[in-house]
């Protein structure tokens, strides 16, 4: 018998768009593509390195992109739309009690099961619902990814938005993100300052399970 969760998952892909196309110029690099993340390999359903996400959320992130533009910054990508698929690999991944190999990286002071009850992994992502995006900010004059006081997924109260245990400057590089996205209707997340997601998500109570992958969406 299939759960209530099994009923709302859907593989329709056609509210999606290949983010690029819709904000040029967007920096990406999609970390569950390659091994560089904290489970240590390729994550399923992640066949291309690009970001989808739904038509309303990449317009909104139209709009931030613009904004940031005008004041001398781009956006970088790290992760957009995530198939169920690729959080059921989180989950198994979780369960695996003896593949800590990329802990040292990504969540030194965490036992591997922390990271689902602190929040930091969900076993139902917001990102399946097609309108959460984790970013950063690229300084348009140095080519390089603003100083945010952490990097992207690593696990800790220091990635907190609010964490105070940063520099003046690192939490003023938060805040000017945070300002940006709220204004073009995305919400933050209070344990991650790269993650937002779309206020009026258009499938709040729906998870999709369809590749990350360019080509599925054209087809």
């Amino acid at each position: 018998m299939s759960t209530d969760f099994e009923k709302q998952v859907i593989s329709n892909p056609s509210g999606f768009v290949v983010l690029a196309d819709f904000v040029p110029g967007i920096v990406q690099e999609i970390r569950y593509h390659s091994t560089y993340n904290f489970t240590g390999e390729r994550v399923n359903g992640y066949e291309e390195p690009c970001a989808l996400l739904t038509v309303e959320a990449a317009r909104a992130l139209r709009s931030a992109a613009n904004e940031f533009n005008v004041q001398g910054y781009r956006l970088k990508v790290f992760d957009a739309y995530r198939p169920a698929t690729a959080v059921k690999h989180f989950i198994l991944w979780g369960i695996e009690d003896t593949d800590i190999r990329m802990k040292p990286y990504f969540y030194p002071d965490l036992e591997k099961q922390e990271l689902f009850s602190k929040g930091y992994i969900a076993k139902r992502s917001s990102h399946s619902r097609g309108s959460a995006v984790d970013l950063t900010l690229l300084d348009m004059a140095t080519g390089k990814e603003v100083d945010m006081g952490s990097p992207f997924d690593f696990f800790g109260p220091v990635s907190h938005p609010d964490c105070k245990e940063i520099t003046e400057e690192q939490y003023d590089n938060r805040m000017r993100l945070q300002k940006v996205m709220l204004h073009n209707g995305f919400a933050p997340l209070d344990c991650e300052w790269w993650h937002f997601m779309l206020e009026n998500e258009p499938y709040p109570d729906t998870y999709f399970d369809f590749p990350v992958s360019a080509q599925y969406l054209k087809k």
